[in-house]
C-alpha cells in the first residue's frame, strides 16, 4: 500500500502533465510550443515511472487530476484573459514547477516513504529539478 505522501506526489505530477498541455495550448511562439511539448513528454515519462510504483504496490494508477489542480487551471484561465499567451504560459509553468519541486524536496527530506518509494521519488526528482530550471528559464525569457 502506497504512503499518502507518495500518492500525493503522483497526483501532483499528473496535474503537472495537464498544466504542460494547457500551457502548450496557450503559447503562441513555435519555439515555446516545441519546448513545452518536449517537457510534457518528459513529465509524462515521470508520471509513468511513478504510476509503475503504484501498480507494483497493487494500487490504482493516477489517471485524473486533483481538485487543487483543476482549481489552478481555472485560475489560469481567468488570469490568461489579462495576459499575453507566451508570457502567461511561461509564468504558469514556472509557478507549477516551483510548487512540484518543493513537494518532491519536502518528501525526500521529511516524508515517511518506504524504501522503494523513496528510490522512485529520488529517480524522478532529477526530471522534476530539470523542469524547475526550465520553468525559471522560460519565465525570464518571456517575462
Amino acid at each position: 500500500m502506497s504512503t499518502t505522501v507518495f500518492k500525493s506526489l503522483v497526483d501532483t505530477t499528473f496535474d503537472s502533465v495537464e498544466g504542460y498541455r494547457k500551457a502548450g495550448e496557450k503559447a503562441h511562439s513555435p519555439a515555446l510550443k516545441s519546448a513545452l511539448a518536449e517537457r510534457l513528454s518528459k513529465r509524462q515519462q515521470t508520471l509513468a515511472t511513478l504510476n509503475s510504483e503504484l501498480q507494483r504496490q497493487g494500487e490504482e494508477l493516477v489517471t485524473k487530476g486533483t481538485v487543487t489542480g483543476a482549481a489552478h487551471r481555472l485560475w489560469t484561465d481567468i488570469t490568461d484573459l489579462f495576459e499575453k499567451g507566451d508570457e502567461a504560459a511561461a509564468e504558469r509553468v514556472e509557478e507549477g514547477e516551483d510548487y512540484l519541486a518543493a513537494k518532491f524536496r519536502e518528501a525526500l527530506e521529511h516524508a515517511d516513504l518506504d524504501p522503494q518509494e523513496r528510490a522512485v521519488v529520488q529517480q524522478c526528482y532529477a526530471e522534476i529539478a530539470e523542469g524547475e530550471r526550465f520553468g525559471d528559464m522560460i519565465e525570464k525569457q518571456y517575462d
